[in-house]
C-alpha cells in the first residue's frame, strides 16, 4: 500500500523538519518500507489529501476490569471517596471471571475501532480478586495478541501489600503482569512502598504506581518515589500516575521534586479527564482548582511524559471510551499542549510505547510498525475541533473497519 500526500507532524518525522509535511508512505509486509517528499502523484495509491497521519496509539494507563460498571453501580456524588466505596461493593457483587471478561473484552473491541494498538491496564489485585482477574487478562491478552499489546499492573492500596511480597509477584508474574500499588498517606508506606521497589528490583520488573491523586499541596508522595528510586538505583522503569499536587505546592517545592524526578528517571503518565471528574467537586459549588500536573515542566527536564484515558463509565468516571482522540483533544485544551504542539503528539503513542518497552512505534520511518491512524484533518485547528469518527486505520498494513461495541451488550 502506499499513502499520498499524508500530512506528518514533525514529532513523528525520522529527522524533524516542517511542523506538517506532505509525504508519501509506502507499507510493506506490515512495515513501513518508505517515507518520502510527496510526489504529487496518486497513481496506484490511497490519496490523504493532506490529512494528518500519525502512529497507532498507545494508552499506557487504564482500568479495564473496572469499566462499563456505571449503568448498575453509579458514584452518587461523584467524589473520589463515593467511587471508592462504590466500586468496592460492585467488585464485591459482580466480579466473576466472567464478568470481568465480558467487560474487558468489550473496553478492548471499542479501544481498538478508535486505533488504540497497545493498552496498559491495571488489575484491581487485592484477595480474592487477583485470582479471579489475572487469569482472564491473561486469556484476553493471548486472545488480543495482533491487536492490541496488551499489559497489565497490579492495583492494591500499599498499606494493604502484603507483607511478604514472593505470592504476590509470583501470582502477577506468572500472568505476565507487572507490580504496582496506590500511593495512600497512610502511616508505613514508605517501608511498604521500599520492600515492593526493592523486590521489584530483584526481579528485575517496571513498577506503576498511583501517585497523589489529589489536590492537597501536604502530600509529596512522588518525591518519596524518587529517593526511594536512587537510594535503591533503580534499574528499570517506574511510571507514576496523576501526580496532581503539584499544581497546588510551592513552586519552589515542585521545582525541588521535579529535579528529583528527572534525576530518578521516573516515567509520568497525567490523566486530565478523570482527574477534572473527581478533584475540587462539592456540591453546589463550582470547583476552583482542576486536575492536571505540571507536564511542560516535566518535558523542559527531559522527564517522559505519557498522557492516557484512565477510567471509562465507572464511579471514577462516568465517561469515556478509550478513544484516544478524546484524550489527545481534551488534554491539548486542558494542559496547553499547543502553540505550539511541537513533540506533544508523542504523549499518545510514542512516549507510552518507549515507557512499556514496545519497539518500533517512536516515528513514521522505514522499519516502524505499520499501525497508523489517518485522518481527514490537513491541520491542527481541523484536527482537535471535531471527534474524528471518519480516521482511517491501518493495521499491519492493512486497513481495517472494526466496529465500536454496542452498548446494549452490556444490558444483562
Amino acid at each position: 500500500m502506499r499513502l499520498a500526500n499524508a500530512a506528518l507532524p514533525a514529532a513523528f518525522q525520522e529527522v524533524g523538519g516542517e511542523d506538517l509535511a506532505l509525504v508519501d508512505i509506502t507499507l510493506d509486509g506490515g512495515r513501513i518500507a518508505l517515507v518520502e517528499p510527496a510526489s504529487g502523484s496518486v497513481i496506484g495509491a490511497r490519496d490523504c489529501g493532506g490529512g494528518i497521519v500519525v502512529p497507532a496509539f498507545v494508552d499506557m494507563h487504564t482500568h479495564l476490569d473496572k469499566g462499563q460498571i456505571w449503568p448498575r453501580t453509579p458514584n452518587p456524588d461523584g467524589t473520589f471517596s463515593a467511587a471508592l466505596e462504590a466500586t468496592g461493593r460492585d467488585r464485591t457483587a459482580h466480579w466473576c471471571a466472567e464478568d470481568v471478561r465480558r467487560r474487558m473484552d468489550f473496553a478492548l473491541r471499542a479501544a481498538y475501532a478508535h486505533g488504540t494498538a497497545a493498552i496498559r491496564t491495571h488489575i484491581d489485585s487485592a484477595p480474592p480478586q487477583d485470582r479471579i482477574s489475572w487469569p482472564v487478562f491473561a486469556e484476553l491478552r493471548e486472545a488480543w495478541a495482533g491487536r492490541i499489546a496488551l499489559q497489565g499492573a497490579s492495583l492494591s492500596a500499599i498499606d494493604q501489600l502484603p507483607d511478604d511480597l514472593s505470592a504476590h509477584f509470583d501470582h502477577v508474574t506468572a500472568h505476565g503482569g507487572i507490580v504496582g500499588a496506590v500511593m495512600y498517606p497512610v502511616a508505613g508506606r514508605e517501608a511498604k512502598l521500599r520492600a515492593l521497589l526493592e523486590e521489584a528490583e530483584a526481579r528485575g520488573l517496571d513498577v506503576d504506581l498511583h501517585v497523589d491523586e489529589a489536590l492537597d499541596p501536604a502530600r509529596n508522595d512522588l518525591a518519596l518515589v524518587a529517593a526511594e528510586a536512587r537510594r535503591i538505583g533503580f534499574s528499570g522503569t517506574i511510571t507514576c500516575g496523576h501526580c496532581c499536587t503539584l499544581m497546588t505546592m510551592p513552586r519552589s517545592e515542585a521545582d525541588r521534586t521535579l529535579d528529583a524526578v528527572a534525576e530518578a528517571g521516573l516515567a509520568i503518565v497525567s490523566l486530565p479527564m478523570c482527574n477534572l471528574y473527581l478533584q475540587d467537586r462539592q456540591a453546589g459549588r463550582t470547583p476552583r482548582i482542576r486536575g492536571g500536573t505540571l507536564v511542560h515542566e516535566m518535558a523542559s527536564r527531559g522527564i517522559p511524559v505519557a498522557i492516557a484515558s484512565d477510567n471509562t463509565r465507572d464511579p471514577f468516571y462516568a465517561y469515556g471510551d478509550l478513544d484516544m482522540v478524546e484524550v489527545w483533544r481534551e488534554a491539548t485544551r486542558i494542559l496547553h499542549l499547543d502553540h505550539p504542539v511541537g513533540d506533544w503528539p508523542l504523549a499518545f503513542s510514542a512516549t507510552p510505547a518507549a515507557v512499556m518497552g514496545l519497539p518500533d512505534r517512536d516515528r513514521i520511518a522505514p522499519g516502524a510498525v505499520a499501525d497508523l491512524v489517518v485522518f481527514e484533518a490537513r491541520s491542527w485547528t481541523e484536527l482537535l475541533a471535531r471527534p474524528q469518527i471518519d480516521r482511517t486505520l491501518i493495521r499491519g498494513g492493512v486497513l481495517v473497519k472494526p466496529p465500536r461495541p454496542d452498548y446494549r451488550e452490556l444490558d444483562v
